[in-house]
């Protein structure tokens, strides 16, 4: 009873902590794991693949497998500019437009 903490016990615990871990430290993933890693379902990482649109290596023609820095990469594509920068490229622009100033 001691060894409860809420609903899990140490040693499950342990062994979810021992997986996050191995996740974060593996350099080549499985379609099961890259799931995990960037919180979307399994089928919805089959479906990038099939689409072409997360890189991915299938060394069989079956399995799917995935390197981890390609996937952190591809999560931060399209990054999306914040307020100030947007504000600042106006301010380039119209500066640069006919020597205009707002």
């Amino acid at each position: 009873m001691a060894k409860e903490i809420f609903n899990f016990s140490i040693d499950e615990l342990a062994a979810k902590v021992a997986a996050v871990v191995s996740l974060n430290t593996k350099e080549v993933l499985t379609s099961d794991e890259v799931a995990r890693y960037i919180g979307m379902s399994r089928s919805y990482v089959y479906k990038l693949t099939m689409r072409h649109e997360i890189p991915h290596y299938k060394p069989n023609g079956k399995m799917c497998y995935f390197n981890r820095k390609e996937v952190e990469e591809w999560l931060q594509q399209n990054r999306v500019a914040t307020a100030d920068e947007l504000e600042a490229r106006a301010q380039t622009y119209c500066a640069k437009k006919k020597g205009g100033a707002l």
